[in-house]
């Protein structure tokens, strides 16, 4: 008798479970650039997967081509009944803030802008942090004394990144010339890698060494660049050392897939919460890539030095300016 009750309660069990996992059902809305753009829609969906497999519960899925698809993909998902809802970039924020005010038990979760509404959960990064360490190995790196920064949209965002290198690069030397050039003004800018490439190439031959792209798939030109002319790049959000090995010093990560990740993780567990999230270097939010691709270009000077600068800026010593504050960097 004790064996027939407890096989009914593990029938019970698993039949629980299993509408559970049929009845939740997350989506996700890629941004301009693709979902394998090699960077950061990339990193979205390397922390889905991720979940995918640990669950078995597949997503749903859309990604933007144009701008006007996002309110319309956004919708379309929420009205089939999909939660949480993952708006992925800056750039969907108008079309959230319209649609989640129309399905307000629906949730949705934005990375990488703000949208204060009771139902969305806002997930932002301190990229500046992550960009300054990179450009403490840059300027450590650099034999020239001259390195360069190939942005994608021309946009604050960006500028944050770029403020956040400069910062770094001028705290180990003042003396370093970095030049700076974005890709354009439009969403186009994400996905232009032969414009990064020759933005990148103006650099080099103007003598920098190194150059850091922040530009979606644009940054892979940049990245092939380098590796065509006997310099070095650093990649952004996803590791991308592996890209062009032994040409990349090294990859700002930006951990949108442990966000994303975590967004259904605590959709599925009922722990998702509405809000604001800023995750830097003390949440290991941002950081920078060390691997088998790029370990013989860091010394075990530049690993000391950034390390400390690591511990220097999350303990609050070493202060770094958040260009979108003001819409100004200190230091140029």
């Amino acid at each position: 008798m004790k064996r027939l009750i407890s096989s009914v309660l593990l029938v019970g069990v698993f039949l629980w479970s299993a509408s559970q996992v049929m009845a939740y059902k997350p989506a996700v809305v890629f941004d301009m650039g693709g979902k394998f753009d090699k960077s950061f829609n990339e990193g979205i969906w390397n922390g889905l997967e991720k979940f995918r497999k640990e669950t078995g519960i597949k997503y749903r899925e859309f990604e933007v081509q144009q701008e006007a698809q996002r309110e319309q993909f956004l919708r379309k998902l929420a009205k089939r009944g999909s939660d949480p809802i993952i708006a992925v970039g800056f750039g969907q924020a108008a079309a959230l803030s319209k649609v989640a005010k129309e399905f307000p038990k629906t949730r949705f979760s934005i990375i990488d802008m703000v949208v204060d509404l009771p139902n969305v959960q806002s997930i932002i990064f301190k990229e500046h942090e992550g960009s300054f360490l990179v450009g403490v190995l840059a300027a450590m790196k650099s034999k020239s004394g001259k390195v360069g920064f190939v942005g994608g949209m021309d946009i604050p965002l960006i500028h944050k990144f770029a403020c956040g290198y400069v910062q770094g690069v001028k705290y180990i030397n003042s003396g370093t010339t970095v030049y700076q050039k974005m890709t354009g003004t439009t969403p186009a800018a994400w996905s232009d890698p032969a414009r990064g490439a020759s933005l990148a190439k103006t650099m080099f031959d103007s003598g920098a060494d190194i150059v850091y792209a922040a530009a979606g798939s644009t940054g892979l030109g940049v990245l092939q660049s380098a590796a065509d002319n006997g310099k070095m790049s650093i990649g952004v959000d996803s590791n991308q050392n592996h890209l062009q090995p032994g040409s990349v010093l090294t990859s700002m990560l930006k951990r949108v897939d442990v966000a994303a990740y975590e967004v259904f993780k605590t959709g599925y567990d009922n722990s998702w919460k509405a809000g604001f999230k800023v995750l830097g270097l003390a949440e290991d939010g941002v950081g920078w890539a060390l691997d088998e691709h790029n370990a013989k270009l860091v010394s075990s000077a530049m690993k000391s030095k950034v390390e400390q600068v690591r511990k220097g800026i999350i303990s609050g010593s070493i202060k770094v300016h958040d260009y979108m504050s003001n819409n100004k960097c200190p230091v140029e």
